[in-house]
């Protein structure tokens, strides 16, 4: 249904080049802002104390930091093909970044604390990674929908462990977050294909939040599983 309303509102493919291309610039410009914002939004929280409060508490309930996280990513991927409003993606886009920070925040307090330097090595891995992905999509210009059945069925089957783990208390281990990694790179595939052939010009913001949320999901797995070394 997702993708039937995204090519019946006018797919970026059947645009001139130069609109084309103004298209994909806009949004791969809103993905690098979206990543620098949540970035300085991040060193604010570290340095005003504000990461450390939320930290501590949660931390005891990791569950709900995983709870909060897929929570904020679906809600991403709901408004980015759902809202029309220009002035209300960009609202959307703006409260999911900062929700993306907060629930980020325990995570990255328990990294700092535990093994310094861990963050830089994730997030240098995660954009290495992420570049890779987007060229492949776009040096190859070939259609990735048909990852969509797969990365829906992957999400079930993530939601299941990750709920089974919590009823049964059972630790997801490290091949979880490999997989995970995995699911999150054909995200960035997925969503770098719908830029170039299914998203019509003037959601280009919404497009962004899509793709900035599957990159936020490879940080979030990738500093896990660096976390996870001994």
């Amino acid at each position: 249904m997702q993708q039937q309303k995204i090519n019946y509102l006018g797919p970026v493919s059947e645009a001139s080049v130069e609109d084309r291309s103004d298209f994909i610039w806009k949004c791969y410009a809103h993905v690098v802002g979206a990543i620098l914002a949540f970035a300085a939004i991040e060193v604010y929280l570290f340095s005003s104390g504000i990461a450390e409060a939320i930290a501590l508490p949660m931390l005891a309930n990791w569950w709900m930091v995983f709870g909060a996280f897929i929570l904020v990513g679906w809600a991403a991927t709901h408004a980015a093909h759902r809202i029309e409003s220009r002035q209300l993606q960009y609202a959307a886009f703006a409260v999911f970044i900062v929700a993306e920070a907060l629930v980020f925040a325990p995570l990255l307090y328990m990294a700092n604390l535990t093994q310094p330097g861990v963050i830089d090595s994730a997030a240098g891995v995660t954009l290495l990674g992420s570049v890779g992905l987007i060229a492949v999509a776009m040096i190859t210009r070939k259609d990735f929908s048909f990852l969509r059945g797969l990365l829906m069925w992957g999400f079930m089957l993530a939601l299941v462990a990750i709920v089974g783990g919590f009823i049964f208390g059972y630790h997801l281990g490290t091949w979880f977050s490999v997989a995970m990694i995995g699911f999150a790179g054909a995200a960035v595939l997925y969503d770098t294909s719908n830029i170039l052939h299914h998203y019509p010009q003037d959601r280009y913001v919404a497009a962004s939040m899509q793709l900035f949320a599957s990159i936020a999901m490879m940080f979030w797995y990738i500093l896990q599983l660096f976390m996870s070394r001994d």
